[in-house]
């Protein structure tokens, strides 16, 4: 079986297509077999009050995509824009991985997956800020 498989928490609640679905009770997993579809854990959300870094503008714009907010083809430049400003300043051989993995996503119409290798820099985002405090 190929595609995405969520495994959700109880009363976990995640957006799929513009849809809010909760778990239940207990664990559960879904697989999503639809190519394409537009997926969302809320844990997961970027609220706009928190759009205050790089990474979380550029993972923001993703979200919305996902989210049905905004369409592809208009965010499309705006994402490939930022993941270029973002590799301006994140220059190491991971950093760059994520970047051009985000890149492609995004160019292949993958949210999700933009969105996935957005995120995992936030960590390395949030250490550079707190050394340049420092």
């Amino acid at each position: 079986m190929t595609g995405l498989v969520l495994k959700l928490g109880p009363h976990e609640r995640v957006l799929i297509n513009g849809a809010v679905v909760e778990n239940g009770e207990k664990r559960s997993r879904l697989a999503i077999v639809t190519p394409n579809a537009n997926i969302l854990r809320l844990r997961d959300a970027i609220h706009p009050e928190q759009v205050n870094t790089p990474v979380r503008r550029v993972c923001y714009i993703a979200q919305l995509v996902l989210s049905g907010d905004a369409e592809a083809g208009e965010a499309r430049q705006q994402l490939l824009r930022g993941i270029e400003q973002l590799s301006q300043v994140l220059t190491d051989p991971d950093s760059r991985l994520q970047l051009t993995v985000a890149s492609r996503a995004v160019l292949e119409d993958q949210h999700y997956q933009a969105l996935k290798a957005l995120r995992s820099l936030l960590p390395r985002e949030e250490r550079l800020f707190a050394a340049g405090r420092a």
